[in-house]
């Protein structure tokens, strides 16, 4: 199961890190995040470096009533 969910959080980061890039790597399990940076639902950006040696799940829930 902590595959699964490992898999889905590294498939979550390639899909936010290749918004813009035609050309986006495909990340599979077990590879290394790309540096990111994003806004959290506290108003703060957070950058992957800042999390570097934490363990970090990355989740994200779509707005209610919003379109897509």
């Amino acid at each position: 199961m902590m595959g699964k969910i490992a898999g889905a959080v590294l498939a979550s980061i390639g899909f936010i890190a290749g918004l813009g890039r035609a050309n986006a790597a495909e990340l599979k399990p077990g590879d290394m995040a790309p540096p990111f940076s994003l806004q959290g639902s506290d108003g703060k950006v957070h950058s992957l470096a800042d999390l570097k040696g934490k363990t970090v799940v990355l989740a994200w829930f779509p707005k209610a009533f919003t379109g897509g």
